[in-house]
């Protein structure tokens, strides 16, 4: 199926905490997104990879994604190699998106910097013609390149290249964050675990969304924004295009 935008996490949940605002924002205006996780979170503190699962096509289904689908790559030990590209091409050349948006370039997980150039190779692969791939038909996929790739700002809080205003979907970002029962501060879930503790699980993280969100959209005048990087300059044809 054809998306607009194809956003992936390396961990069910990434994309709900990084750039779920800014696909609300964007099913809003009529686009159309899919998401892409590359592994189940099996090393996560909380919970288990089943639980993740269904905590993920919950949150899809909130969000209004046109599909979901895991690669299932090693939570924590994934590589960068050839076999784990193989793996993502196919996906972008079967639902052909304009803007792709992944991990953070650098960030306190290990996993999101490895596969924030895991993916944006991958987007710039799936345009090489003598790279064949199958689709879920098992016919012969045609080449495709998104327009754009951007790297939504996980939990560093690095200088972003542009912001988007979120601030007409913060409340429903925050509720799909929750959609996670088993990792965040849903203490009222039986996925809850109150004995094992992590950075994430705690009510204050809830209150640290927000304020992050509140301070990357500050400068750009807005009350909430979520912050991307790039790794290729974008251009516009018009200064109006940029305010």
């Amino acid at each position: 199926m054809k998306v607009d935008i194809l956003a992936i996490g390396v961990h069910p949940d990434d994309v709900e905490l990084s750039c779920s605002g800014t696909l609300l924002s964007h099913i809003e205006k009529g686009k159309t997104v899919g998401l892409l996780d590359l592994t189940r979170g099996e090393l996560g503190t909380r919970g288990s990879a089943e639980i993740r699962d269904q905590e993920a096509a919950d949150a899809a289904q909130l969000l209004g994604a046109k599909f979901r689908e895991n690669l299932g790559m090693a939570d924590g030990f994934f590589a960068y190699s050839e076999e784990n590209i193989r793996k993502i091409i196919p996906v972008i050349r079967e639902c052909r998106p304009e803007i792709v948006l992944c991990n953070a370039l650098d960030d306190r997980h290990p996993d999101h910097g490895r596969a924030a150039k895991l993916t944006a190779d991958a987007c710039f692969y799936a345009g090489l013609a003598k790279i064949e791939t199958r689709g879920k038909d098992g016919q012969l996929q045609e080449r495709w390149r998104p327009s754009a790739v951007y790297h939504y700002i996980q939990d560093y809080n690095l200088k972003p290249d542009f912001v988007v205003d979120i601030t007409p979907f913060m409340g429903r970002k925050l509720e799909l964050v929750k959609a996670f029962r088993s990792q965040f501060y849903v203490p009222e879930a039986t996925e809850y675990a109150e004995e094992l503790n992590s950075p994430i699980s705690s009510k204050s993280f809830m209150d640290f969304l927000s304020a992050k969100a509140a301070a990357y959209g500050r400068p750009a005048g807005f009350d909430y924004a979520e912050g991307f990087n790039v790794a290729r300059t974008p251009g516009v044809r018009s200064l109006f295009e940029l305010f």
